[in-house]
């Protein structure tokens, strides 16, 4: 299966907000109006980029969303904060949330960040692939790399 990763744009909304509904599904649906309002926002705001995982024939399989933030300690250099990585259940297992990890990290890397952290669900499967792509952990189900 090709997959490749990038840049989500306005047209991937509809499939970005359905993923996060499988992540989230006890989450009120946003309207369109206002989920077009928060994507406006969410494009606006320097250093952030929601990168999707997308199969060779047009599907959306995942998301993670990344925010590089400037940061006064470490000399300078920012850090990035990821947030709701989330696989369609159709597609986990399959080696999607490594490849969307990874562009993680490459962006990083990018932007000079010393390091990337994130908090992640309780789940004992999802702390042990957090862990296997090189991850530590912090008490709390947070998860940094040092860069």
């Amino acid at each position: 299966m090709s997959i490749e990763i990038r840049p989500a744009t306005g047209t991937d909304l509809p499939h970005v907000l359905r993923l996060l509904g499988e992540m989230y599904p006890e989450d009120p649906v946003l309207s369109a109006a206002r989920s077009a309002r928060i994507w406006a926002e969410i494009e606006a705001q320097s250093g952030r980029s929601m990168l999707v995982a997308q199969d060779h024939s047009g599907d959306l399989l995942g998301t993670v969303d990344c925010v590089v933030m400037p940061n006064l300690s470490r000399g300078g250099r920012p850090r990035l904060v990821m947030e709701n990585l989330i696989v369609s259940e159709s597609h986990r297992r399959r080696g999607v949330g490594r490849l969307l990890m990874n562009e993680v990290r490459r962006t990083a890397e990018r932007e000079g960040c010393y390091k990337i952290q994130f908090l992640a669900a309780e789940d004992a499967y999802v702390h042990t692939f957090y862990r296997s792509c090189g991850y530590s952990q912090w008490e709390g189900g947070g998860f940094y790399l040092y860069l």
